[in-house]
């Protein structure tokens, strides 16, 4: 006689997770987008800082903006969480004006009068916005953190010019003002990364520029929380300068500044000697090439590995070594000159400008002692084009370059044959490409109106969705960056006998920036509507 099985015995069993455990969990693996991170990384902070005695606060401030369009939204939806944790936001009139607004957090922790012990603070903007708000950043990671404050810049760059007019890579001109630079691959490192930040932060006085690059932010995958190192102890061997590194008064304007970032940088290196958030991913103790990848260009090169039908530990067996730098400026050089001893040749995988491979080449090209390997990136050794720092790289990009370098020095994981079949353009039809609708206002749009000028007239386009009316038959042309609508027929204007532009110009620009684009053109006496 068969004994009776229950009907649910072979059914999985439901966790009892809820949506709102991307904020609130504080174990076991949670789903949450690049976006959510960052508001789950400030409620972080605030429990780390709690769970070690400190009464710290944080603030949030900075402008939306692909891709980082959905983060007030996101912060708005965890206002009463973030009200539980005494972390602030506010939305600011533009980036520069946030840019200053964090700033301020820095000085709480030297007010005799404070409420809290520090403030840990966030800045975001997209790409144009780190550049408008340059001035105040700049001054902001010169004059420094707090001890208990630390400060974080999220740089959303969109290295496609997906939803921007021109692509944007924050990270050089944030080196440029001597700020270090995290470059996350996935949602957990943005996690893991943002705490490092602030960690590093408070201890070197620095501001620390954050990459979110539109693949990154704009994803959403799993995180084990359990897997995450969230603890980064200060080195105790480091001695600052006379005068500290961290914000105070007075900070006069003088060459002492441009010493004090310089010392700051020092102790960046010093603390990521005694704490990396690079990781190797293939160590092979008898390598005689290596890989070393960044950002997002790390899962452009598995994706490519998998297409080829090889793993990591593939590679690892044949001599290859694969090094992940999560701290993109400055290079940790310690476990650089360990990544490259015995090797002959390191090709170097980053996407856009050459941060990493310029670095790498910098720090070995005087070395006295041990190898000095080639290192090949975004050209070969003979100067020839490799891994172009135009455009996006994708893994397609990444796959010939590296299935032909790979069969260069290790014959026997040849995988060329592959790549044909992978990037053959037959793969995708694009038949439907020759059908497309063009994007219109939708029906009701006050711009449907409001974007026609009269028989003979011309009108400047702006930024906004207005900007569709360029191609909607309404004599619009021209684009300009936020804020600047108009201003260049001012000068334009002098030129020409044309004796009048209509002007496009969202409310929401006229907010942000606009109005002073206003004052300039009647300071100009310019004829414009």
């Amino acid at each position: 006689m068969n004994a009776r099985v229950p009907a649910d015995a072979f059914s999985p069993r439901l966790s009892d997770y809820q949506l709102s455990d991307n904020l609130s969990a504080t174990t076991g693996r949670i789903f949450l987008t690049g976006t959510q991170a960052l508001v789950r990384l400030v409620l972080m902070q605030r429990e780390l800082d709690r769970a070690a005695g400190l009464n710290t606060a944080g603030f949030i401030s900075g402008y939306r903006g692909s891709p980082l369009g959905m983060v007030d939204q996101q912060l708005w939806k965890a206002k009463k969480l973030l009200e539980l944790h005494d972390v602030r936001f506010l939305p600011a009139i533009n980036e520069e004006l946030g840019g200053t607004a964090v700033l301020g957090t820095q000085r709480v922790e030297s007010d005799a009068e404070r409420t809290v012990d520090g403030v840990f603070a966030m800045w975001y903007g997209k790409g144009p916005g780190v550049d408008r708000a340059g001035d105040a950043l700049k001054h902001g990671n010169a004059y420094g953190s707090s001890p208990h404050g630390g400060m974080l810049v999220v740089a959303g760059d969109d290295h496609g010019c997906v939803s921007s007019s021109m692509p944007h890579q924050s990270d050089q001109t944030m080196i440029s003002w001597h700020m270090p630079v995290v470059n996350p691959s996935n949602v957990a490192d943005m996690l893991e990364f943002g705490v490092y930040g602030w960690a590093l932060s408070r201890f070197s006085g620095a501001w620390v520029g954050f990459k979110a690059i539109s693949e990154t932010v704009e994803s959403g995958s799993t995180v084990d929380l359990d897997a995450l190192n969230l603890t980064w102890p200060a080195p105790k061997d480091f001695t600052a300068p006379q005068g500290g590194l961290h914000n105070r008064w007075p900070d006069l304007p003088s060459l002492t500044i441009e010493a004090r970032l310089a010392a700051k940088i020092d102790a960046v290196r010093h603390f990521a000697r005694a704490n990396s958030i690079d990781k190797w991913i293939a160590p092979s103790a008898r390598a005689n090439v290596g890989i070393v990848t960044c950002g997002k260009a790390h899962l452009d090169l598995m994706e490519a590995l998998r297409r080829l039908e090889l793993t990591v530990d593939d590679l690892d067996a044949a001599g290859v070594r694969i090094y992940k730098v999560g701290l993109s400026y400055p290079l940790e050089t310690t476990r650089l000159d360990t990544f490259v001893d015995w090797l002959s040749e390191v090709l170097v995988i980053e996407e856009k400008g050459p941060v990493i491979e310029q670095q790498i080449k910098e720090h070995l090209y005087n070395r006295e002692h041990g190898a000095r390997p080639v290192v090949i990136g975004k050209s070969a050794q003979d100067g020839a084009p490799l891994l172009s720092a135009l455009g996006e790289l994708r893994p397609s990009r990444v796959l010939p370059v590296f299935a032909d370098w790979l069969a260069r020095h290790k014959p026997a994981l040849d995988r060329r044959d592959k790549v044909v079949d992978l990037v053959a353009p037959q793969i995708l039809s694009n038949i439907a490409d020759a059908v497309k609708r063009t994007p219109y206002f939708c029906s009701g749009c006050p711009h449907n109106t409001s974007t026609k000028v009269p028989e003979g007239s011309v009108a400047q386009a702006g930024i906004g969705c207005h900007f569709m009316a360029s191609w909607m038959e309404r004599d619009t042309t021209g684009l300009i960056q936020m804020g600047g609508e108009g201003v260049d027929w001012a000068s334009h204007s002098m030129f020409t006998k044309t004796p009048h532009v209509f002007q496009n110009l969202g409310d929401g620009t006229y907010f942000h920036s606009g109005i002073l684009a206003i004052r300039q053109a009647v300071a100009a006496k310019a004829n414009i509507t």
